[in-house]
């Protein structure tokens, strides 16, 4: 069974982006909102979040926030995408509870490695 990954970007492009970078191996859901994020998560428990900071409705930061302060997502990975690369930012993703933060545009190919470490952390450090 593949891990399932919830992708929350008010770009279309972007969710369709990593939809088809990451749905060879892995089963990605895609929601356009951060409140379309919550309302899935009512009732699904992805084994990732991968997040943009700067949405509409609702920041990537209030998202956050919101699944870390739920019980059944409080340990959920979340990895947060933005297109700010001041460290100020990225510092208060991690003090927030993300694992990972990644600039955009990002290296598909470290996307994929980000994904993979936290998804598969033992296994990851394993085959050093």
């Amino acid at each position: 069974m593949k891990k399932q990954i919830l992708v929350v970007d008010d770009e279309q492009t972007l969710c369709l982006l990593l939809q088809n970078f990451l749905q060879k191996e892995y089963e990605v859901i895609s929601k356009n909102s951060g409140k379309e994020a919550l309302e899935w998560l009512k009732s699904n428990l992805p084994d990732l979040i991968i997040s943009d900071i700067q949405m509409e409705d609702m920041s990537g930061f209030d998202l956050l926030e919101e699944v870390r302060l739920t019980g059944f997502t409080k340990h959920t990975p979340i990895i947060m995408l933005s297109g700010k690369t001041e460290s100020n930012e990225r510092i208060k993703c991690y003090k927030m509870g993300a694992q990972d933060y990644l600039t955009k545009p990002f290296n598909p190919e470290e996307l994929k490695e980000v994904v993979k470490k936290n998804l598969f952390p033992i296994h990851y450090a394993a085959s050093w």
